[in-house]
């Protein structure tokens, strides 16, 4: 079982420790969405303690639930935690400034495109994802599937995501989980959930945070639609594809690409190459918002653009994660809950199980040499420890010597 975190361990950090760690992630986490949980796995649970296995696997559900990139709120969570507000922005900003502004780079024109980069080196990087997702599931297997109903539970889960792999499919998975719980598991009532989860925001905050989040919702499309300002119709489409969309980076593309290609605002050339271009850097797929604002052919464009459509389509995740943190802390008290919390984390380990299989497993390994070298990764992870940063740059490096043979 993992260790419970303890009360020197659940302080405070500093803005500068928040953003120094989640930079590193930002520039280090390549493989999608379910590969940034296992980094923040083993960044948050394992090597630091910011939080307890259970605490982190809450948390993981709260942001399967909620609109928006799963990743990208996990991380907002946790630098709230640790940091308040000032922790949210500096934890957002380390994990997305470096992608973003490798994309805006492409956009004008000053970055290597995706074609222009060795598929080896590219294949290398989705080896490496999944040795980290597979270390992160079986890590978070053992501590939250302990026994035959939640292993089993797990197993039911992972075949129903295998099966339907829609974003209301998970959250449906998730629910039926958390009514399974509710009634087939009895929480300890000894345990505390004050296990690194702590936030300062308070419920009337959490409110007004709700709020916003719908207030801008309803008006910026009314506003939008009666005054002539193509930076205000751009807040608005990037909004509502931040607000509305479930299931992450991929799900939000259709939604983005009928918003900026038909417009003519971006070109159906230039959509497909910035989305090639976005697969290639770290951090959050959502940071294609920014390639897309630098390469508009209207203005606001360039860096200006870039930023405003990367705050635009990022803002629904803040107001959706400072809105409901204050709220979920408290439904965690609940033993009943926690009994549906039982059954909901090991759903949670089942639906990443799934997402190993496809997409990190299926579009990652192709071959034996392939298979060899995520062995080896997961080797280096599980066994040597090695930190992820390093795993990460040897697969991109083995991947590309590989591609040479």
């Amino acid at each position: 079982m993992t260790t419970p975190v303890s009360e020197a361990e659940t302080r405070k950090s500093s803005t500068w420790e928040v953003f120094r760690v989640f930079l590193r992630l930002g520039l280090t986490s390549f493989g999608g969405p379910v590969a940034h949980l296992g980094y923040f796995r083993e960044e948050f649970v394992n090597q630091r303690r910011w939080m307890s296995e259970r605490s982190y696997a809450d948390l993981v559900a709260l942001c399967q639930f909620l609109p928006g990139p799963a990743s990208s709120q996990v991380g907002l969570a946790v630098g709230m935690s640790r940091g308040g507000y000032r922790g949210a922005a500096a934890a957002w900003l380390g994990f997305t400034m470096p992608s973003a502004i490798a994309l805006i780079l492409v956009a004008l024109g000053i970055g290597v495109y995706v074609d222009g980069i060795n598929s080896g080196l590219l294949g290398g990087l989705k080896v490496a994802a999944v040795a980290v997702v597979a270390q992160a599931v079986w890590g978070m297997a053992r501590n939250l599937c302990p026994d035959t109903p939640r292993i089993t539970l797990m197993a039911i889960a992972t075949c129903l995501m295998l099966i339907s792999q829609t974003a209301w499919s998970q959250v449906a998975v998730i629910i039926a989980a958390g009514v399974t719980g509710l009634f087939l598991f009895k929480a300890d009532t000894q345990s505390s959930v004050d296990d690194g989860l702590q936030v300062s925001v308070s419920r009337r905050a959490g409110i007004f945070w709700l709020m916003l989040f719908f207030v801008l919702l309803l008006a910026l499309p009314v506003l939008a639609g009666t005054m002539s300002s193509q930076t205000l119709d751009m807040i608005d489409a990037f909004y509502r594809a931040g607000a509305l969309v479930f299931g992450g980076g991929h799900v939000v593309l259709p939604l983005l690409q009928a918003e900026v290609v038909p417009t003519g605002w971006v070109s159906e050339d230039s959509f497909l190459a910035g989305y090639g271009a976005a697969q290639a850097v770290p951090g959050p797929l959502f940071t294609f918002a920014a390639f897309l604002g630098a390469a508009m052919n209207q203005l606001p464009t360039a860096w200006l653009g870039g930023f405003i459509c990367l705050l635009a389509i990022f803002v629904p995740s803040f107001l959706l994660i400072a809105g409901a943190l204050p709220f979920w802390q408290q439904l965690r008290q609940s033993p009943r809950i926690q009994s549906a919390l039982m059954g909901v984390n090991a759903a949670v380990v089942g639906l990443l199980l799934a997402a190993l299989y496809d997409p990190v497993w299926t579009s990652g390994v192709s071959d034996a040499a392939d298979f060899g070298l995520a062995l080896m990764a997961l080797v280096a992870l599980a066994i040597w420890r090695l930190p992820p940063w390093l795993v990460v740059a040897s697969c991109a490096v083995a991947g590309w010597a590989i591609s040479l043979v």
